[in-house]
């Protein structure tokens, strides 16, 4: 699937520090939304459906990912 990102506006969240080592996010059309790495933002992204999101969301949010 090709995703065009030209328009996209990508955010970081508010709990990311000073530093670089964070993603960014942007939502995008059709409820596709678009990460990437923003110690590279002309870089690769990954682009996840509305559903594949919202799993791994509340996957986050469950503490699934916690170490």
């Amino acid at each position: 699937m090709s995703v065009d990102l030209s328009g996209a506006r990508w955010f970081k969240s508010s709990r990311s520090g000073a530093g670089k080592e964070c993603v960014e996010v942007a939502f995008l059309p059709a409820g596709r939304v678009g990460v990437r790495d923003s110690k590279n933002p002309q870089g690769p992204a990954l682009v996840f459906g509305a559903a594949e999101w919202r799993s791994f969301t509340a996957d986050v949010e469950s503490g699934v990912f916690d170490l």
